[in-house]
């Protein structure tokens, strides 16, 4: 069911949330073991909720906006009382104090919170493959990865354990598990979603954001969300607009740019966008090309920028003051013990690459530059939305690739990133909708708008996914 027919059939007393939190847990129960969606439920926790939200509707009184629905969490974002891990060993007993704001307005807003799902650790990879706590496989195909690092929240929507969910996106981390798995997921504008509450992987490009079945849920996702937090001085006084109810205005004659693909795309991704592109100007949109030159050297500026800022929020778990301790003769000797022993290979090499790009002599030659460059590559974006309202680009290169390439070639891994990079590190908005099939595995279309225009990129979703429907 989506969101509105959820909230739809609680008034009109056609089922109840306490029942359809029962039948989301009830499906972890049964059928998560081989996909590894969640790592947590909070099934103490959803039923109170769900209580809450049948006393509302007893009562007669308006039920808020996402009554009921089931909803999963990253296992990156504080909740209160429920298991906290960030997919590290590290952090695999810890039990936060408080929750995060977004978890707090979710609730306000009636959501009944399941459990907490699978990621790579710390945020930290392409394929859900660098959980501590075992892969998550994608349900479109298991033999396939469901993309990452918010790859558990991306497959329990697809495979229906939950309504909706929430990821984070640092460099694609919701877009992409979002095309992988043919879901939406939507990386809102950089300071639009609240981070307090949120294990920092890299403070200046992580988002929060939703992973639904459709741009309409995610839009009703985005408005419970969205808007100022004192507790984030990062976090955006621009106000909130009425998402939903931008959905069904017209897209004829919105103007979208199309940049360079470049090489490396899988033949059926290409089909597959360019049969989007054609529905697109079908329906009266405007298609021209765009240039963006410094898109390439993304990669290249993301993976110095967030390892340096990996590098420095992830000294603060070094076994003395919470998370897993090895005990050892020394301080020192502890830290080095707990670190080898609780973080995983991929979150030390980036702590490695980090400390690296930080350290004397080599400051200015690599984080300095990248930051010149982060700067450029923002303007180039702003050049472009005065001659465009939407950049279109493939969400990803390929489609899901199998389990087990993960470890086999990290590198590679990375640039598999090439189209999500950028939109993090100019702090825009965009948006990931299935726009068809390559050799049965799903492939999604990426909509990169102008910072807080997150109205206009759901709109046009919206739209597609209609279209493509047809």
């Amino acid at each position: 069911m989506t969101i509105e027919q959820i909230r739809t059939q609680i008034a009109e007393r056609q089922t109840t949330a306490t029942r359809l939190a029962e039948q989301s847990l009830a499906a972890i129960s049964a059928e998560d073991g081989e996909l590894n969606c969640f790592l947590t439920q909070s099934r103490e926790r959803a039923l109170e909720q769900a209580a809450k939200v049948d006393a509302i509707a007893d009562r007669g009184d308006p039920l808020p906006p996402l009554a009921g629905v089931p909803m999963g969490i990253k296992d990156v974002l504080s909740t209160r009382g429920v298991r906290t891990t960030c997919g590290s060993r590290i952090l695999a007993n810890y039990v936060p104090a408080y929750d995060a704001t977004t978890v707090v307005r979710l609730e306000s807003a009636g959501a009944v919170i399941v459990g907490k799902t699978n990621c790579d650790e710390f945020a930290m990879g392409s394929s859900t493959e660098n959980s501590g706590f075992g892969p998550t496989r994608n349900p479109r195909n298991r033999s396939r990865v469901p993309g990452g690092s918010s790859g558990g929240s991306a497959a329990a929507v697809a495979a229906g354990l939950c309504t909706a969910a929430l990821g984070t996106d640092t460099g694609g981390s919701i877009r992409q598990p979002a095309a992988f798995c043919g879901i939406v997921g939507l990386l809102p504008t950089y300071g639009r979603v609240s981070r307090y509450g949120l294990a920092a992987f890299a403070s200046s490009l992580d988002h929060v954001g939703p992973l639904t079945l459709s741009s309409r849920d995610a839009a009703h996702v985005l408005q419970a969300l969205a808007g100022a937090d004192p507790l984030d001085a990062t976090c955006s006084l621009q106000p909130v607009p009425d998402y939903v109810a931008e959905l069904d205005r017209p897209i004829r004659g919105l103007r979208i740019g199309v940049a360079d693909f470049g090489t490396g795309l899988q033949p059926g991704v290409a089909a597959a966008v360019e049969r989007a592109l054609e529905r697109l100007r079908g329906a009266g949109c405007l298609i021209s090309r765009v240039s963006l030159p410094l898109n390439d050297a993304g990669i290249a500026v993301y993976y110095v920028l967030a390892t340096a800022e990996a590098s420095s929020n992830l000294a603060r778990y070094d076994g003395g003051r919470y998370g897993v301790r090895t005990e050892a003769a020394t301080l020192p000797e502890m830290i080095r013990q707990t670190r080898d022993a609780g973080f995983g290979a991929e979150v030390k090499r980036r702590i490695l690459l980090g400390t690296y790009v930080l350290s004397a002599g080599y400051y200015d030659a690599y984080y300095r530059k990248a930051q010149q460059v982060r700067a450029l590559l923002s303007r180039g974006f702003a050049a472009a939305f005065n001659d465009v309202d939407v950049i279109l680009t493939p969400t990803t290169p390929t489609t899901a690739f199998a389990l087990g390439q993960e470890s086999a070639n990290p590198v590679e891994r990375y640039l598999a990133d090439v189209f999500t990079v950028p939109a993090d590190l100019a702090g825009i908005p965009a948006l990931s909708v299935p726009c068809g099939q390559s050799e049965g595995l799903p492939v999604g279309v990426q909509f990169i708008g102008p910072p807080f225009e997150e109205a206009r990129l759901l709109r046009l979703g919206h739209h597609f996914e209609r279209l493509n429907a047809e």
